[in-house]
């Protein structure tokens, strides 16, 4: 993920993000930044805050490694506005950290729940309030979410090439003696920890007979030499498993563990067509939420929309592309669909290719004036 983002993400975004502040305008604030990358906590690295933070773009993601908990009397209550507007109470606290190797401070923040854990994100953001940062993050879709409205409508995890192509040689990948070395210490921990388990359990009862003391001597006196004897053969696989060394180039596997992967570039095409229309099926989504308070519900009604008949007429006198919609299941739906096509028809957007300005209506709505006509 860091390597994706320093060498792609990052270089693009400098150059096609708008409204940058100049070099001046940074100077004279010490606060301001360019933009922010929000990124998981995969992504969590104090070296990358430093080596973005110098180039004054702010990052923001979740704490990795979390220390103990905070005392809930630093948590207060705040009032936290989210993106789409809607305000709600969050119980907040905040500390500045300093990351002695890398000389830089970060600002932690977390948010205390119900059910008492504490969720912790850190950022570089020095200049906005600890509510405004809050009702961003802690409002924001999970990724995990989005991916399975992804798979459910939009198909992103389907294949639609089966060819495959060669993997950059120079890759690192698992070195498989590594991965060999460390399946044989797991299963000889987990015989260890038997062994161990069965010598606490000998125990010399009273008034024992003296055959049986014999057996119990004998009995222990084995299981200490199996535990010696595992614990040795651990340590001679920990020697060699940090000899092989846990990662190599895909070009340093033995031939019999080289593979293809599936080709990427058509994919990637395809993903990044169905990415623009989830896009612009939120951009819609964000014109209804005025008037529909369940963002569940404006994304349904968006989604009928699309699955719904429309006509199309173009008519080149007026230089207009008429879209007629179908009506929806209810009044209510029909009205959604009507402020949503005023919106649309006010951007007065123009048909790719052609100069035909687009018009959306309903059907019920022939009777009545449509701008342009």
């Amino acid at each position: 993920m860091l390597k994706v983002l320093r060498t792609e993400i990052v270089p693009r975004l400098m150059k096609d993000v708008p409204n940058q502040p100049d070099n001046s305008e940074l100077e004279a604030n010490r606060y301001l930044f360019r933009f922010g990358i929000v990124f998981d906590r995969e992504g969590y690295s104090p070296a990358f805050f430093k080596a973005m933070w110098e180039d004054r773009i702010v990052c923001y993601t979740y704490r990795k490694y979390a220390r103990e908990d905070w005392p809930e009397s630093e948590f207060m209550e705040s009032k936290v506005v989210f993106p789409n507007g809607e305000e709600a109470v969050m119980e907040l606290a905040e500390r500045g950290s300093y990351y002695q190797k890398e000389k830089i401070w970060v600002r932690e923040i977390r948010k205390l729940t119900q059910t008492g854990h504490q969720t912790a994100l850190v950022t570089t953001d020095y200049h906005n309030g600890t509510a405004e940062i809050s009702g961003k993050m802690f409002s924001r879709w999970s990724q995990e979410n989005f991916f399975k409205y992804m798979r459910k409508h939009f198909g992103i995890d389907r294949l639609i090439d089966y060819q495959v192509e060669n993997i950059d040689e120079t890759i690192l990948v698992i070195n498989p003696t590594y991965r060999e070395l460390d399946s044989q210490i797991r299963s000889l921990n987990g015989k260890l920890s038997r062994k161990k388990a069965e010598y606490g359990d000998l125990i010399l009862k009273q008034e024992i007979e003296e055959n049986e003391i014999k057996d119990y001597v004998q009995n222990k006196s084995k299981l200490k030499e199996d535990i010696d004897g595992i614990d040795d053969d651990i340590q001679k696989l920990k020697s060699k498993r940090k000899e092989a060394g846990k990662h190599i180039t895909f070009s340093e596997l033995p031939e019999g563990e080289k593979f293809k992967e599936l080709r990427k570039s058509g994919k990637q095409f395809i993903d990044t067509v169905k990415m623009v229309a989830y896009r612009a099926e939120t951009a819609l989504v964000n014109i209804l939420r005025g008037n529909i308070l369940k963002r569940d519900e404006a994304r349904s009604i968006v989604r009928q929309i699309f699955m719904t008949d429309a006509d199309i007429e173009p008519d080149e006198e007026k230089a207009v592309l008429k879209v007629t919609i179908h009506n929806m299941t209810n009044p209510r739906n029909n009205r959604y669909v009507a402020e949503l096509c005023e919106v649309l028809n006010e951007s007065e957007t123009t048909f790719p290719g052609t100069n035909l300005r687009l018009i959306y209506d309903l059907v019920s709505n022939q009777n009545h004036a449509v701008p342009g006509f």
